[in-house]
């Protein structure tokens, strides 16, 4: 568990290079008794002459205690001086000393809670929440450019949830099998599912020889010296750089004796809605993006995935709706679901049974609905394994059926400018 030093320590870093914040002054905090001779004294000195705190107790910090999430909600509040609430986001900080503090970072976008409308502001924070808070409060009060999985606009991004039902619902949802299995296709295990790799400008540029090169972008591509890979035969390899806000997928991706190769891939602006050519594949057959239809455990962790889940079906029709640009398709039958093909769970569907990362995962099925993305088996939904996964409550989720689910109208459902 990382210390309450440390992570003073990373904030005034932060803050100080990065973002304004108010000048060491007259204390109106008296000097705290247990910090001499500790290793971040300096550091600890300045946020209380800059009245960021007021230690733990009467003339004390507790240097080496750990911190909560309300406790860090309140050095990050001040720290970065962060828009004051219009209404309170949370049902458990109603009694918390911090709740002011809280409130400013929802009100900022830094958090959404732990889950529902939770805060859980007793519980410890964790370094990576640390670093996540860290770089959203940044982004927020110095305007460092933020790589977010495409714009707000982007149909990816677009809740479907008052979309009207479409006309052949019960039909396109039998033949991707109504009494079949939801599946997640993700789990505590780290050899399932599709990894991510987070590269930079470092990162060794690679050539890569296609076997589709006449509908893949040539590269090169970022791939590490040891790439995390999607095992079985489709190994996706995605590889998200942020500082350039780029993204690059490959299909069926291997390193033989004489280089990379792959079926197929494609680099994406995040920054940007266009789509691929009309008619090209990208690293999944419906020709679209991998990332963004994940479901990624930081965003569980955070309390609300804010986007469409990739999803599969075993027998497609030959023939695309928007945002797909591709298909792999059996026929021509209307009975076949296309690529493209957008369904929600249905809004009267009971979620309260269910464990708080199987409802965050519902929550969004309802709002954003699932985009169908590649032929495979029936009702799986694809994520990024992660050992802090439940698989106990992922596996609640086979208990829905295709029934469960609806065809929604995305007829002039489209980005925005």
């Amino acid at each position: 568990m990382a210390r309450v030093a440390r992570m003073l320590l990373a904030l005034v870093v932060a803050v100080s290079a990065l973002a304004p914040v108010r000048t060491p002054a007259a204390a109106v905090v008296p000097p705290f008794s247990d910090v001499a001779g500790h290793p971040f004294e300096p550091d600890i000195e300045w946020l209380r002459l800059a009245e960021l705190t007021t230690g733990c107790a009467a003339g004390r910090f507790c240097p080496s205690a750990s911190v909560t999430r309300a406790q860090m909600a309140s050095f990050l509040a001040r720290g970065f001086d962060l828009a004051l609430p219009v209404r309170d986001y949370f049902a458990d900080d109603d009694r918390s000393f911090h709740q002011t503090d809280i409130n400013r970072l929802a009100e900022s976008g830094i958090t959404r809670g732990c889950g529902g409308i939770r805060f859980c502001i007793g519980a410890s924070t964790t370094r990576g929440q640390m670093a996540a808070f860290l770089h959203r409060a940044m982004t927020w009060t110095s305007g460092l450019p933020a790589c977010d999985l495409f714009p707000d606009t982007n149909v990816w991004n677009r809740k479907a949830d008052t979309l009207p039902v479409a006309a052949d619902s019960a039909t396109l949802v039998g033949t991707i099998g109504a009494t079949e299995d939801l599946h997640p296709d993700f789990g505590e295990y780290l050899g399932y599912g599709i990894p991510i790799n987070v590269v930079n400008a470092s990162t060794p540029r690679r050539a890569v020889a296609f076997g589709y090169d006449d509908e893949s972008d040539p590269g090169p591509y970022p791939i590490p010296s040891a790439p995390r890979v999607e095992g079985g035969s489709d190994r996706h390899l995605l590889m998200w750089e942020i500082e350039s806000c780029t993204l690059y997928e490959l299909f069926a991706a291997e390193l033989t004796a004489s280089g990379w190769r792959a079926g197929s891939g494609a680099i994406w602006d995040l920054g940007s809605n266009a789509l691929r050519p009309d008619g090209w594949t990208s690293a999944d057959a419906a020709g679209l993006p991998i990332l963004p239809g994940l479901v990624r455990y930081e965003e569980v962790a955070a309390g609300a995935i804010e986007h469409a889940i990739r999803f599969t079906a075993p027998v497609t029709r030959s023939a695309h709706l928007y945002p797909a640009r591709h298909h792999a398709g059996a026929g021509s039958s209307s009975a076949l679901p296309p690529m493209g093909l957008r369904v929600r769970l249905k809004a009267s569907f009971d979620t309260s049974g269910f464990g708080p990362q199987a409802q965050v995962i519902l929550t969004a099925m309802k709002e954003y609905g699932m985009i169908l993305a590649d032929n495979g088996s029936p009702w799986y939904f694809t994520g990024s394994s992660d050992v802090r996964w439940d698989d106990d409550q992922l596996n609640q989720l086979k208990s829905l059926r295709g029934s469960d689910f609806e065809v929604v109208d995305t007829t002039g459902f489209v980005n925005g400018p």
